[in-house]
């Protein structure tokens, strides 16, 4: 008979190439069992450069899209998200970053929470966002 202590749920990694994962010692997206954890994700783009500098609207929108390939390798899609994480560099934008999360999540209506932080990692990024999914 198997106990539960003895069940060990698979672990998979899904990295994004980036640099800094092997520096900071993190993947893009952790499957564990039927959970799903995606890191803070940027627009950054593959070319190092950040995408939408200036608009917070279109860097949000490039996020999600990013977050969404990124899921669709782990076989699940924004339909399993069940909770966003945004972190902002000015709350007054929330109106902007929010409708383009909207756009994405109307119906599907994760939880969610967005946060102003004092910086990020760039001087050009206005947005990061963290999500987590579940296979149902």
């Amino acid at each position: 008979m198997t106990t539960n202590s003895e069940k060990k749920l698979k672990r998979i990694n899904y990295p994004s190439g980036s640099k800094w994962e092997d520096v900071v010692g993190y993947s893009r997206v952790v499957k564990v069992g039927n959970f799903i954890e995606v890191a803070g994700t940027t627009s950054t783009g593959e070319d190092g450069t950040i995408k939408g500098k200036g608009d917070p609207y279109l860097q949000t929108k490039i996020i999600i899209e990013k977050i969404s390939n990124y899921l669709n390798l782990a076989g699940v899609s924004l339909e399993n998200v069940t909770r966003t994480r945004i972190f902002v560099k000015d709350i007054d934008k929330w109106e902007e970053i929010g409708r383009a999360h909207g756009e994405f999540f109307k119906h599907i209506k994760p939880v969610t929470s967005m946060v102003e932080v004092s910086r990020l990692i760039d001087p050009d990024i206005l947005v990061e966002i963290e999500m987590s999914a579940i296979i149902t």
